[in-house]
């Protein structure tokens, strides 16, 4: 009987920690990071002229919507009236405020937005000319809030702004990709059938670091020589989502099928010290192809 008491409260234990990190996290493709405080939403998008944005590079004078989808925890009136507000921020590089505005749904504070269609909550955005000046990039912050109570979201986007004329990486549709629940992983161009991932110490290149290891298998649309010219790159975030830089470099693996072009692609990214235990990292692996149509993103908590 005690050592079934024992494995519930384990299980308990383990369950609420990863419930607890799903409160933040980060999206792939823009790489957006999110706290959720009280308010959240089944997935935060970037999209310009109705395609859905593929990575964070984005032209100054052209308009975006940043797309909160199936909000949940907004405040319902007896009305079924719901009272949400967005306060907008765009902030350069060096920390300095460019644009601000405290409630970007200002002519719905008083009336509010009828629950049934409360379905997505969409932030209009452009960056001016004038505000980003020659600076290679800023962060537009977003603070969803609810004016019934004290419940909110941050939203943090990085942006690199994108040289004049440059393509911009979209797409009509992508595709999410069979995992881990404390992961999420998708492409696009392509099609995965699942992304198993571990830890792994056991790897002599580097004797000091674990690494994540995804083992992304079945990849469809693709062929071994495309994935080998492709471009890798990872990033490392603490518990707090500030990013924390790797110098080791990320170990891989392509192998497959030519008869049937399906391609195996193992991938190993150092994120910590062995000896680090008891906490909390983010991890996102990208692999774009060469003409940068196929894209694999995935962010891992672990």
């Amino acid at each position: 009987m005690l050592i079934r008491l024992f494995i519930f409260y384990i299980i308990s234990f383990l369950l609420m920690n990863e419930c607890h990190s799903q409160n933040k996290g980060i999206y792939p493709f823009t790489g957006i990071r999110y706290f959720n405080e009280g308010i959240e939403g089944k997935n935060i998008e970037v999209r310009v002229d109705g395609s859905i944005l593929l990575n964070n590079r984005l032209p100054v004078n052209k308009e975006f919507e940043i797309r909160l989808q199936l909000p949940t925890g907004f405040s319902e009136d007896k009305y079924n009236m719901i009272f949400a507000a967005a306060e907008l921020n765009i902030i350069s590089l060096k920390g300095m405020v460019l644009f601000k505005t405290a409630n970007v749904f200002k002519d719905y504070e008083a009336k509010g937005f009828f629950a049934r269609s409360f379905k997505e909550v969409i932030v209009k955005v452009i960056m001016k000319p004038e505000l980003i000046k020659a600076d290679p990039g800023c962060v537009i912050n977003i603070r969803y809030y609810d004016l019934k109570s004290k419940k909110q979201l941050r939203v943090e986007f990085p942006v690199n702004i994108a040289n004049p004329g440059e393509a911009l990486q979209l797409s009509k549709t992508i595709n999410d990709i069979k995992t881990m629940p404390a992961a999420l992983a998708r492409s696009s161009g392509i099609k995965i059938k699942n992304v198993d991932i571990s830890i792994d110490t056991t790897i002599r290149v580097s004797p000091k670091m674990a690494y994540a290891s995804l083992d992304i298998s079945n990849i469809e649309g693709t062929s071994i020589t495309e994935v080998l010219s492709g471009k890798e790159s990872f990033w490392v975030y603490d518990t707090d989502l500030n990013e924390i830089k790797i110098t080791d470099k990320q170990l891989k693996q392509v192998g497959g099928s030519m008869e049937n072009n399906e391609v195996n692609y193992l991938s190993k990214i150092p994120y910590r010290l062995k000896t680090t235990t008891g906490k909390l990292f983010f991890v996102r692996f990208r692999w774009e192809s060469s003409d940068k149509r196929k894209i694999i993103d995935v962010v891992l908590i672990k």
